[in-house]
């Protein structure tokens, strides 16, 4: 009976102190190998051919959802890395080589998302610089979640990556002689106030006043990503689909990131009824129905275009003479296209965000070939 009191005693004295770690704030079982840890400063202490890391004891939440490192020093050869990981992550591993991890890596300023070939992704960073890291938590709990990174304040771009059981765990990975860093697990990232977040060379009102945008004399829902709305089509940048009136997208095209110029236009039939503008009285009578077979991407079709599919349903046929090519590009190139009725009231172009942070430049009339 006194080994059971004993054995009560010490579990509720361990219950207490990682209560009480918890309560102070104090990292928890945080892990870290060929490195020296000197309050919130890491250092390399290992040989140049072997890999240091380290992980934090507690992921990226909703109440602590970004984290930052300034580099000290950039040692021998500047092989910094910063970034998420899993829980149990290797330490002989640099963050974002393994799978479900990703980081930015200082040197060459590539994006690794859980393979040991990186991407290119942002300038490099030196001595002084400031690496962020932070998630969007919106969709955090359906093993899902939006990455960014951040040099010196400033957004250099974002990555959706999958979410273990556990979370992502701030890491720092090091590789060389003399890199020092300095860690901040409770930075805090703040937008800077910009009133032009949406800056528009053609000076049109209707894009100072996105929420007044019409499609079909009523407004176009306020919280609806374009594309989510029947009526309605867009080329996502985040995860490259193509979202046609509904909130399912289908693969279409890359991803695109910050400095990608991304391109929407109609190519109208000879044979296309100019009428029924400001008709809405038919909108409700429309059922436009998104159909995977209707998708082109042409950059993996093989010189040759897929012919359209009989049976289409007869309210589509009705319509025959309102019928539309809405293509996309990227960076000039075309990405694909989908053929679709145009409402009532017109299509209008339309620009979605859903994250903080997000900033673009609208140009209503681009040079064109």
């Amino acid at each position: 009976m006194d080994d059971i009191n004993v054995l009560h005693h010490r579990c509720l004295l361990n219950l207490r102190r990682r209560v009480r770690d918890i309560g102070d704030g104090r990292p928890a079982q945080e892990r870290y190998m060929r490195l020296q840890k000197d309050g919130d400063t890491l250092s390399y202490q290992g040989n140049s051919e072997e890999v240091g890391c380290y992980v934090a004891g507690r992921p990226l939440s909703k109440g602590n959802c970004y984290f930052e490192v300034t580099i000290v020093d950039t040692g021998v050869r500047g092989t910094i890395a910063v970034g998420l990981v899993p829980k149990f992550y290797r330490l002989d591993h640099q963050p974002g080589w393994l799978p479900y991890s990703v980081a930015y890596h200082a040197d060459n300023g590539k994006l690794y998302n859980g393979n040991p070939v990186g991407q290119q992704f942002g300038p490099k960073c030196a001595r002084g610089d400031r690496i962020g890291c932070g998630i969007h938590s919106e969709n955090i709990e359906a093993g899902i979640t939006t990455v960014f990174f951040t040099k010196n304040g400033k957004e250099v771009g974002s990555v959706e990556v999958p979410v273990s059981a556990e979370g992502l765990f701030p890491a720092v990975g090091m590789h060389s002689m003399g890199e020092e860093v300095k860690v901040d697990l409770q930075a805090e990232w703040f937008l800077e106030e910009d009133d032009s977040m949406m800056m528009v060379d053609s000076h049109e009102d209707d894009w100072g006043r996105l929420y007044d945008v019409r499609v079909s004399g009523t407004d176009y829902p306020k919280n609806r990503h374009p594309g989510w709305s029947r009526g309605s089509v867009a080329y996502h940048a985040d995860d490259g689909k193509i979202f046609h009136g509904s909130g399912v997208g289908d693969a279409f095209g890359p991803r695109c990131f910050k400095g990608d110029i991304m391109g929407c236009g109609i190519m109208f039939p000879r044979d296309y009824i100019l009428d029924g503008e400001g008709d809405t009285d038919d909108w409700d009578r429309l059922d436009i129905r998104p159909g995977h077979a209707s998708v082109q991407n042409v950059l993996y079709l093989n010189d040759e275009e897929e012919e359209e599919e009989d049976g289409e349903e007869a309210g589509e046929q009705e319509q025959e003479g309102r019928k539309v090519t809405v293509f996309f590009t990227r960076n000039g190139k075309l990405m694909g296209r989908r053929e679709m009725v145009i409402p009532p009231g017109g299509l209008y172009p339309t620009v979605g965000m859903l994250s903080s942070g997000e900033k673009v430049k609208v140009d209503l009339h681009p040079l064109s070939g």
